[in-house]
Order: structure tokens, then C-alpha cells, then sequence
């Protein structure tokens, strides 16, 4: 038998059981780049192609990536770890010296180390209590191939760890 519990320790509890693909939202804003990790990037459309993701009402990088007008959606290899983790990170310096990215010729940043990358057209945004939901059109980008790298294997989040697909 099923244990009824409180619906908020519900959630939590079966989406820690539920795994996600890893990304990195990249925007430039009036006060300089800004990143974040999600686990909520989908798929919505292929033609066109169109993305959606949801941020945290508690992220002050969340407010800025809502008001670009484009931003960059990273696709992570288990090898991107490292830089999953700093881009989760409160307050931690997404752009200091070592960390290896660039300005696209549009102006977005991006991680150079990502082989798999879009740059997307917000198209749309949807307030929900505690968060807000995203779409966002694909524009133009870098698909890694298996000819291109030995090592693709996805970043997956699972149970609060990061775990690989290979």
C-alpha cells in the first residue's frame, strides 16, 4: 500500500526519483553576464524548434535572463560537472578569470568547453507562484557529434547528485 504524505513532501520526494538533463541559461544583461543551471529544460516544438525552462522567483539571475531578449541554452556532458555546480552556486563568479568562455559575434556568453549549444529568442514567459515559466525559440547553435567527442555522455541530476547516462 501507498503511504499518503503531505503534497509538498510528495513532490519532492518523487521528483528526486525522476531524472533530468542538465543545462546551463546564459544571457547578457545591462550589468554584465549572467548564468544558471536548470534541470527543467524541454522540448515543446521541432518546427520551429522551441525550448521551455523554468527559474526560481528566488534567483536574482532568473529576473535578469527573463528580461533578455536572447539568451544561450548549454546542453552538459557529464565532463560539464564542474561547471554545472558553479553555476548552481549562490554568488559564485560565473565569468572570473579561468573560467574559459566568450561572447558570441551577438554578444550572448557563452562556455566554450559546451559543445552543444542554441542561441534562442525568449518568445514567452509564464508567472507561477514561486517561479516563472520560459519558452524560447531556437536560433542557431553547435550539435556535438559522436565523431567530435569520445565523451558525450549527458549530465543527468538525480536524487540531489549528478550522475552520467554512459
Amino acid at each position: 500500500m501507498t503511504q499518503t504524505r503531505p503534497m509538498t513532501n510528495a513532490f519532492r520526494d518523487a521528483f528526486r526519483r525522476h531524472p533530468a538533463g542538465v543545462a546551463i541559461i546564459t544571457a547578457d544583461t545591462e550589468n554584465g553576464p549572467v548564468a544558471l543551471t536548470v534541470s527543467s529544460l524541454i522540448s515543446v516544438c521541432a518546427a520551429p524548434p522551441v525550448v521551455a525552462f523554468s527559474l526560481s522567483s528566488s534567483s536574482r539571475a532568473s529576473e535578469a535572463i527573463v528580461k533578455a531578449e536572447t539568451i544561450v541554452v548549454h546542453f552538459l556532458r557529464y565532463a560539464d560537472q564542474e561547471l554545472a555546480r558553479l553555476c548552481a552556486s549562490s554568488g559564485a563568479d560565473r565569468f572570473g578569470s579561468g573560467i574559459d568562455w566568450e561572447r558570441l559575434p551577438t554578444g550572448e556568453p557563452r562556455y566554450r568547453s559546451v559543445e552543444t549549444w542554441f542561441r534562442a529568442r525568449l518568445t514567452g514567459t509564464t508567472p507561477v507562484e514561486g517561479a516563472t515559466l520560459v519558452t524560447a525559440t531556437l536560433l542557431e547553435g553547435n550539435v556535438a557529434c559522436a565523431t567530435e567527442s569520445a565523451d558525450i555522455d549527458a549530465l543527468v541530476y538525480l536524487d540531489r547528485r549528478w550522475h552520467s547516462l554512459g
